[in-house]
Parts: C-alpha cells; sequence; structure tokens
C-alpha cells in the first residue's frame, strides 16, 4: 500500500515503506528527477534521460535495490507530477 501526496513547496509523490519520494519547488529548471529520504539517509535519481542514481547516501543496499525498483516501477507517475508541477 501507498500514498500520494502533494504540498505545493516540496511535493511528496510517494510514501511506501518509510521511503519518502519528493521534489524540491525550487529545482524546475533541473532534468527531471526525484529524492528520496528515510531517516537520515538521503538521495536523488535522475529520471531523463534513463533512470540514474546522483547520489544514495546512508541507505543499506537492500534499500537502494528497493529504491530503483520504485523509481523503475512509478517512472511515469513521477514524471508526470513533475511535469504538472512545473508545466512542462
Amino acid at each position: 500500500m501507498f500514498k500520494i501526496y502533494i504540498c505545493k513547496s516540496m511535493p511528496t509523490i510517494l510514501l511506501i515503506n518509510g521511503l519518502r519520494f519528493f521534489f524540491y519547488s525550487n529545482e524546475g529548471n533541473e532534468p527531471i528527477h526525484i529524492h528520496v529520504t528515510k531517516a537520515s539517509a538521503n538521495g536523488k535519481i535522475w529520471l531523463d534521460p534513463e533512470i540514474e542514481i546522483a547520489y544514495l547516501i546512508g541507505f543499506s543496499k537492500s534499500e537502494e535495490k528497493e529504491i530503483m525498483h520504485l523509481v523503475s516501477s512509478n517512472l511515469q507517475l513521477f514524471k508526470t507530477k513533475w511535469n504538472e508541477y512545473f508545466g512542462k
């Protein structure tokens, strides 16, 4: 089960298994990407032109694998929400 949240300043797109996927409202000039946090761990993953880890800090290897699976399976949702928010 997962939840979708929208907040104007820091839109959270997906919250699942303690992982929060979001983007910052001032990053519309960057290529499409998603941030992820869980406790004190954090990361950034580029979504376009292909999925690529910018950084993942503080996550276990199993969490990194789960993150990449969730990014892959929610790629269209993340891109759609980015484009809706930034009007692209």
